[in-house]
């Protein structure tokens, strides 16, 4: 049976008896409180995932007892034994998806057991066969060349013997033909003629006689059997218990999403069927121009693990790793692997809370990466906060955001809770601190790197002072072309989106002041208002009166101001191109410039005597500032 099918069914098992425990004790309950089951029959739940996965259990509406029990016949006695029943049946009911999960684990991990095994007794059978077909490929190589020394031997033997028969039977013929001669002679009836041929004849008899006759086998009949040489086959044989020296091990690039802050899960793989008894991997950091063969590299740590893969922990963020495995068994030590980088989780980024800046419509996050070694991309979170102050459950995100600061487009009129993680391909981040961000109305904090040198900015960032001491000229002497060096003054960040915004600020009437916008690009030698590039409301203190001026590239119209506003509301709106001031204690309009700014402008605020001027924002904008 396969083993996923075991690993169900006991599962199903396990589930079931779960259910059957549960309802019996249900059942049970019910019968003890006298017959009243039929109010509590249903147990079904639904259940919900919020977004840090994390189930939630809520009893359906159609099955709810009432809370009191009135209108069923229960005493608050049944009620309260009633919920105690169904606390203890939910943390039993927790316990057994414990329980469940557990065996899922260990299920998953017979399951990696059983296919190793199984891959490990298809390796060795394999390898036997080779070995079985190797010792019979040799021991036939060993028969053939021996089958083929016999044919030699016995094709000499019966040459040689051939040559000793051919011999014999010229010896023969020889004496047969002196025995018919010498007979001849012996029954020849003329003397003259015996006389005459006798001598002859004898002497070929004697010569015959002297003649020493080989008699002798000329090759010995017994086949030269020595012994066979099979020490290679008993070599073949004896190394089928024998397991090779494994190949180098073949390492995988990262996968996404395989770190933490500090580990990384590393997988491998074999070219070759090799049978393996551990692994052994090798690990150090990646030190910028730092050699490898240098004194001072970084220490190489050793981990030995059964399986191809391993978690790898207690590393740096954000840090590139080496790593290489080696393959070990009874035989020997395979080759290293080629190397390969891994880079574990980034560190969370860090938000500047003082350059974030917001709207009705958007807000614009910036943050700092918080990482030696760069990152991939980064990803903002953003969940709407409650009326009581908590997050909601529904959190939206920004994936692949490239560069470190982020323009949300948001909903008028609410509250945002907004974080932000760095990825790499390790995986992403731990979120950032959460700051609070609200669309009610306009928010910016004054930028401090164009301040004036003679102004101070607060802690909160949202007043300016200008005090009555003088700077050394050496102060003075600025080289940043970011900075006022001329008009005592300083800009408000305002998040680049058009549409309306509206901020205020507070003065008192001793003061003199300006209060605009100014493009981004605009002269710091030069007074806010005197250039085409702001446009300003001045306060001018006379020895009559209190004059105020409405500054656009020099020039001013001719107004007169009788109350003199201490709370001035600023009203800029790209689509009409206006720019508008009020006396807000009066709900007075005082002025509204008309341009098209094709350009995005930032608050302006400048300081033409000693004292100090306080923006308020993040208000919303009385309803007759953009009629």
């Amino acid at each position: 049976m396969d083993l996923n099918e075991i690993k169900g069914g006991r599962l199903d098992v396990i589930a079931e008896e779960a259910e059957h425990q549960e309802l019996s004790r249900e059942l049970t309950t019910m019968a003890d409180r006298g017959g009243r089951a039929t109010r509590g029959v249903s147990t079904f739940q639904r259940f919900s995932i919020d977004t840090n996965e994390s189930l939630r259990f809520e009893p359906c509406e159609d099955s709810l007892p009432s809370p009191t029990g009135a209108g069923e016949g229960l005493d608050d006695d049944d009620v309260f034994k009633e919920r105690g029943t169904e606390g203890e049946i939910v943390t039993i009911r927790n316990r057994l998806q414990g329980k469940v999960a557990e065996m899922e684990n260990f299920a998953g991990h017979l399951e990696e057991i059983f296919l190793t095994v199984e891959e490990n007794f298809g390796r060795q059978e394999q390898h036997l066969e080779q070995h079985y077909n190797d010792v019979l490929q040799t021991l036939s190589q060993r028969y053939d060349e021996r089958a083929a020394g016999l044919e030699e031997e016995k094709k000499g033997k019966l040459e040689a013997l051939y040559k000793q028969l051919l011999a014999c039977g010229r010896e023969m013929d020889a004496s047969k033909e002196l025995i018919e001669t010498a007979q001849e002679v012996y029954r020849s009836q003329d003397k003259r003629l015996f006389l005459k041929a006798v001598m002859p004849t004898i002497k070929r008899i004697e010569e015959f006689v002297k003649e020493e006759v080989d008699l002798t086998l000329s090759t010995s009949l017994e086949f030269n059997t020595p012994l066979a040489d099979l020490s290679d086959v008993k070599t073949m044989m004896d190394s089928i218990n024998v397991v090779p020296a494994p190949s180098a091990p073949v390492i995988n690039p990262q996968m996404p999403n395989s770190a933490t802050q500090t580990s990384l899960r590393v997988c491998w793989s074999l070219f070759s069927d090799d049978t393996v008894e551990y692994y052994e991997l090798y690990y150090r950091p990646v030190l910028e121009d730092t050699p490898a063969d240098s004194a001072c590299a970084p220490h190489v740590s050793k981990i030995n693990v059964k399986e191809t893969h391993c978690t790898v922990t207690d590393l740096l963020p954000n840090a590139q790793y080496e790593l290489w495995v080696t393959a070990t068994n009874t035989t020997g030590i395979s080759p290293a692997s080629e190397k390969a980088l891994y880079v574990t989780v980034p560190s969370p980024p860090v938000i500047k809370q003082r350059e974030c800046t917001s709207c009705r419509e958007a807000a614009l996050i910036r943050w700092e990466s918080g990482n030696t070694n760069p990152v991939d991309s980064y990803t903002v979170e953003l969940s709407e906060m409650g009326t009581d102050g908590t997050e909601s459950g529904t959190t939206e995100s920004i994936v692949a955001v490239p560069s470190c600061q982020c323009l949300i487009q948001l909903q008028t009129g609410r509250r945002y809770l907004i974080s932000v993680r760095a990825v790499n391909i390790g995986g992403p981040s731990d979120r950032s601190e959460v700051i609070t961000v609200s669309t009610t109305g306009t928010f910016f904090y004054l930028l401090e790197d164009t301040a004036h040198p003679c102004l101070s900015i607060s802690e909160d960032g949202f007043t300016m002072f200008y005090g009555d001491e003088e700077l050394p000229i050496s102060a003075m002497a600025l080289d940043d072309n970011n900075t006022f060096t001329r008009c005592v003054a300083v800009l408000g960040d305002l998040i680049p989106v058009r549409g309306r915004h509206y901020w205020e600020v507070e003065v008192d009437d001793v003061t003199e002041f300006r209060i605009g916008v100014a493009s981004e690009d605009t002269e710091r030698n030069s007074y806010l208002g005197a250039n085409n590039t702001s446009w300003c409301m001045r306060h001018i203190l006379t020895p009559s009166r209190h004059k105020y001026e409405f500054l656009h590239n020099g020039w001013s119209p001719d107004l007169r101001i009788t109350v003199n506003p201490v709370r001035i509301g600023v009203a800029l709106d790209y689509e009409r191109g206006t720019l508008s001031f009020f006396n807000v204690e009066l709900e007075q309009h005082l002025h509204t410039f008309h341009c098209h700014f094709r350009n995005y402008v930032h608050p302006c605020f400048g300081l033409d005597n000693p004292g100090a001027l306080t923006v308020h924002n993040d208000i919303e904008a009385p309803e007759y500032t953009f009629i």
